[in-house]
């Protein structure tokens, strides 16, 4: 994801969920990076996993803890708006111009790759939005969840848990599969 970003400039909190712990780091510019609470049983092991991946960031600064706070609402079944800043220093023109489009899908709502390339005026630019989704280093929040193959194809999440956990996602969201 955005490791390269130097660490000790950021931040993390640590959120638990109905399927595990997840955690997020945010950064002087805005939220830098989720980890998914898919397969993380313990608050200790979220922990360490942020540690590890942000040696020398800090726990609980006020944009990650209301982040935190906010991802608890979504997956306790809350409708929750993500109005948050976002650090988008290393995304490039057309991952901003993606990234845009995909965090207006209501939620339970889907896009195909091909429709969201469609809105960006780049009919044939669908597996540049699928590139742009498997680098999408702020899932739920950028919900990359919601764009699907064609026909509404799971294809591709590379999220923890893989296509198992955006099945999840878009069932918990009411989305109709």
């Amino acid at each position: 994801m955005r490791r390269a970003k130097r660490a000790e400039q950021c931040v993390w909190s640590i959120f638990a969920t109905c399927v595990g712990f997840g955690g997020v780091v945010a950064g002087e510019g805005g939220l830098v990076e989720v980890f998914l609470p898919f397969q993380v049983a313990s608050r200790r092991e979220m922990e360490e996993r942020l540690r590890a991946a942000y040696p020398g960031a800090t726990e609980d600064g006020p944009l990650s803890r209301e982040a935190a706070r906010l991802l608890e609402g979504y997956f306790a079944g809350k409708v929750v708006t993500f109005e948050l800043p976002l650090d988008e220093g290393s995304f490039t023109p057309f991952q901003r111009q993606v990234y845009g489009i995909v965090r207006r899908i209501p939620r339970g709502g889907v896009m195909t790759y091909g429709q969201v390339a469609a809105l960006l005026g780049r009919r044939g630019a669908a597996r540049g939005v699928g590139v742009a989704m498997a680098r999408n280093p702020l899932p739920i929040i950028i919900p990359c969840h919601r764009v699907v193959g064609s026909g509404g194809a799971l294809i591709g999440y590379s999220g923890a848990g893989g296509t198992d956990s955006k099945r999840w996602l878009l069932q918990w969201e009411g989305a109709g599969l």
